[in-house]
């Protein structure tokens, strides 16, 4: 018998059987759930698609370098200008679809207030693409 016996010699000896039929009947279920379940993934619907061909409409955004020199002074792409003329143009920039990128290269002893103030005309115009620049630690 595998489950025990009143024999005392036989009874300290543990039980040499494995004992695979609740093995056997996980395994069947498993396949039964397998096989019933395996025809509703394959719900495709046969269609004739149209074919067409069209190239992908990639317009890439423009790229504004705006510069702060450490006394504070402002530069759109090389050109010298004014926190009023630069609020402007940030705010015709905002109007673009898709927006520019804003590169903004400040001088490491420029104060922050400068930047902030960049930054939160670029805000109030709508740009939210702001990269900051650096350079490379050698």
């Amino acid at each position: 018998m595998a489950f025990g016996s009143l024999d005392r010699k036989s009874a300290s000896q543990p039980m040499a059987e494995i004992n695979m039929v609740p093995l056997i009947d996980v395994v069947l279920v498993l396949l039964v759930i397998f096989i019933v379940t395996a025809p509703l993934l394959t719900n495709a619907v046969k269609l004739d698609l149209p074919k067409a061909t069209s190239n992908a409409d990639v317009h890439k955004p423009d790229k504004v370098e705006f510069a702060i020199d450490a006394a504070g002074g402002l530069f759109w792409n090389g050109e010298r200008l004014t926190r009023e003329e630069a609020a402007g143009r940030f705010v015709e920039e905002g109007k673009k679809r898709p927006q520019p990128e804003i590169y903004l290269r400040a001088d490491q002893s420029v104060p922050y207030r400068y930047v902030a103030e960049m930054l939160a005309d670029a805000s109030k115009a709508g740009l939210s693409k702001v990269a900051f620049v650096s350079e490379p630690v050698k």
